[in-house]
């Protein structure tokens, strides 16, 4: 695999696909990839294009070749890596992701995992989930799919169970930036800790932190006893009542627990920015405005690596370089105490052989019993789509936490009619009948 080809799907996330080839075109031995990109906005598809084509030039990547694809099997066939970044439904369906369960009284940061946002968000993805492994299955049946698309758990065990390829790994820069900042926090250099993570996407756990055989656990206690700021981060106050420290922002982790978000004291102490999302989406907006701008005009775009697994993970299979990355895998025995057929996160060695996930073993019991509560929640979202069976929409919000947390059953039900209604036809037929409290 001289010169791999890598097909991004959902290319006019321009911002993100920018990041992923800054990262790419680092390494020299990828610097004459084939980079086809496929998004159904042909503005967004150009200007991913004109973006592409000046970072390559910037990295030295003269040779690469890149190419600009609208129909989705052209930019696939023949490819060695596929790259998703779609977003279904774009800004507007985040906007109804919020704007609906609000009406309810329904509290959500992000919005993007779990919850009526993540159900719903998981539901108008998993279409082209379904369309996307056939066309792979026919015309790239070889080729490793990385997902970044949200909620990534749902997504993965989607494509594991309803597509039939077995080539797919989720990625989240979750716990690298995590450890990032924790080795910042005790004042060690990042290079010199060791560590070990595993859980769920999102809402796994620091197992091992570690400076040259001392426990820096210990310093990180320290520090929040003396820090009352620290202490008014939902993610340290679970550390402190859980003994591990989870692996996501507090504004993420707040909503995949019952509690914080329905209480008021608690938003305020913990300072939790409500919706706060939607603020990321304008910013989002805004910065593809000004790409596209600059490009039009001539002007320098800034270049620079995102660290993120994906362009490493190709490297390594490309060259044999190993590496260690964390990926989202079908359990299958890696996490003793959560469902095999569940979405994990763990250590994933790779090298030109490929990702080979790693056992953990047993979680420590209080954070495996929050993790199969995410994982059933996610087991329903995925049946209701592989079985058409609407019921499981509801039954999905009825165990989610932070909703049950909120509503009673009754609001719960009509919340997911007024849902089912607000995404229309982004949803496959059969989920879309709307069954009353």
């Amino acid at each position: 695999m001289t010169h791999p080809k890598i097909a991004f799907m959902g290319a006019g996330s321009v911002v993100f696909t920018q990041g992923l080839l800054a990262d790419l075109f680092a390494f020299a031995e990828l610097t004459g990839a084939h980079i086809a990109l496929h998004d159904i906005d042909p503005e967004r598809l150009g200007t991913a294009q004109a973006a592409a084509t000046y970072i390559a030039q910037r990295r030295g990547a003269e040779h690469a070749t890149i190419t600009a694809h609208a129909e989705r099997r052209a930019a696939l066939a023949g490819a060695d890596f596929v790259i998703n970044i779609v977003q279904i439904g774009m800004d507007d369906a985040t906007r109804t992701d919020f704007e609906v369960p609000a009406r309810y009284g329904l509290r959500q940061t992000i919005g993007d995992t779990l919850g009526v946002g993540g159900i719903f968000r998981a539901l108008r993805t998993f279409p082209f989930l379904r369309d996307l492994g056939r066309d792979m299955s026919e015309v790239c049946p070889d080729a490793w799919l990385l997902n970044y698309t949200n909620p990534m758990a749902m997504n993965v065990q989607y494509l594991t169970a309803a597509t039939g390829l077995t080539k797919v790994v989720g990625l989240c820069h979750s716990v690298y930036w995590t450890m990032r900042d924790l080795a910042k926090l005790v004042n060690v250099p990042y290079e010199e800790i060791t560590y070990r993570a595993a859980g769920v996407n999102h809402q796994a756990w620091v197992l091992r932190f570690e400076h040259q055989g001392r426990d820096l656990y210990s310093a990180l206690d320290e520090l929040i006893a003396s820090d009352e700021q620290l202490r008014r981060r939902v993610r340290v106050d679970m550390y402190r009542r859980l003994g591990y420290y989870p692996t996501e922002t507090s504004e993420h982790s707040s909503e995949y627990v019952p509690w914080y978000l329905h209480h008021d004291s608690e938003v305020e102490r913990l300072r939790l920015p409500i919706g706060a999302y939607l603020g990321i989406v304008e910013e989002n907006a805004a910065e593809y405005r000004h790409t596209r701008q600059a490009l039009a005009a001539g002007e320098a775009l800034a270049v620079e690596g995102t660290m993120e697994y994906a362009p490493q993970i190709i490297h390594s299979t490309v060259t044999g370089t190993p590496r260690t990355v964390y990926g989202n895998v079908p359990n299958r025995g890696l996490i003793d105490n959560l469902p095999a057929h569940g979405v994990v996160e763990v250590p994933c060695l790779v090298d030109d052989s490929g990702i080979r996930p790693t056992r953990v073993g047993a979680l420590p019991p209080q954070l495996a019993a929050l993790n199969r509560t995410y994982l059933s929640m996610n087991d329903l979202v995925v049946r209701a789509a592989v079985e058409d069976a609407p019921r499981h929409i509801r039954h999905a919000a009825m165990i989610d936490p932070a909703t049950a947390a909120a509503l009673p059953v009754e609001r719960i039900w009509q919340l997911c009619d007024d849902m089912v209604q607000a995404h229309g036809e982004r949803l496959q037929p059969g989920l879309r009948a709307l069954l009353g409290s």
